[in-house]
């Protein structure tokens, strides 16, 4: 007795039974909150903004009540004559000289420094890997062992108690590692892009100024906020190679502050808020760029 099959139809559509349905694991899921890291970054954060918080109580506090209330509470009579305060002792001189060295030194190592890494990028002569080589050892010199030559060297070229003792050492200490960031960028533009401008005729200067500042925008913008910060912030270069009240910058006026026996400290925080400003705005202006400056190449 001979049986016959039938044969399913190839396009005929497969019927999932239930138990054949596959089963959604935790994987598939909503993926698993990572607590304990969320915590430490709420706790990072809360050490982050306490100090400020604390400041910009501390500088709309009266003098005689600042020992008196509690420092992690609004003042109960909040005023602004420590700020007043500050203005009227002269800070925007101090500001303004903050703002001429901040300018000059930012403006020249930016470009220097980009001019340098372009040609360490596009260049393979072996001089070139050497220099790239001489502003890596830069890295290494610290800056408090270079103070006693250099309080004696700018003595000797008269330019002691003046604006260039800050922005000549300031230039010296802010290549290397404005050399390093720019590399490191600049390399990773495709050459294809350099070969294209080269095939239609664009020279050096053109290719410099048509593809790698645009490309580079997020890393320049790095670098300036990178050094503009460290400029402004500067203490040691001003301290000792400076010595005129004209010539003091914003981290020297705080001195202005403290008299024989007892500091305004409202008046200090109220300086340091001020001094503050600038970099802040600077922030927010070239927030974007510098986001995607220091992601860039995470992905890679």
């Amino acid at each position: 007795m001979m049986t016959t099959m039938q044969e399913r139809p190839v396009d005929a559509p497969t019927q999932v039974t239930p138990q054949q349905k596959p089963r959604r694991g935790r994987s598939a899921g909503r993926p698993k909150r990572n607590v304990i890291g969320g915590l430490a970054g709420y706790i990072w954060l809360a050490v982050i903004i306490l100090p400020i918080y604390y400041i910009v109580i501390a500088s709309i506090s009266q003098q005689g009540a600042f020992y008196t209330q509690n420092p992690l509470l609004p003042p109960a009579h909040p005023t602004l004559d420590s700020y007043a305060t500050v203005i009227n002792s002269g800070i925007l001189s101090y500001f303004a000289n903050s703002l001429i060295v901040t300018v000059v030194t930012v403006v020249v190592v930016a470009v220097i420094c980009l001019l340098a890494a372009y040609t360490i990028v596009r260049s393979r002569a072996r001089f070139v890997r050497a220099t790239y080589s001489l502003f890596l050892l830069g890295l290494a010199i610290p800056l408090q062992a270079t103070i006693v030559p250099l309080f004696f060297m700018l003595g000797q070229v008269k330019l002691y108690d003046t604006l260039f003792a800050i922005i000549l050492p300031s230039i010296a200490f802010a290549i290397p590692i404005t050399v390093l960031i720019l590399v490191n960028f600049l390399r990773d533009i495709p050459n294809e892009l350099f070969e294209s401008m080269r095939v239609e005729g664009a020279g050096q200067w053109t290719i410099l100024r048509r593809l790698v500042v645009p490309m580079a925008r997020p890393a320049i913008a790095t670098v300036v906020i990178y050094d503009a910060l460290q400029v402004w912030n500067g203490f040691l270069l001003p301290l000792v190679l400076t010595q005129s009240e004209n010539i003091r910058v914003l981290p020297l006026a705080l001195w202005n502050f403290q008299g024989q026996f007892s500091i305004n400290v409202p008046a200090t925080l109220a300086a340091v808020v001020l001094s503050a400003l600038p970099i802040l705005v600077l922030y927010i202006l070239a927030r974007r760029q510098l986001i995607s400056g220091l992601t860039a190449g995470v992905g890679k």
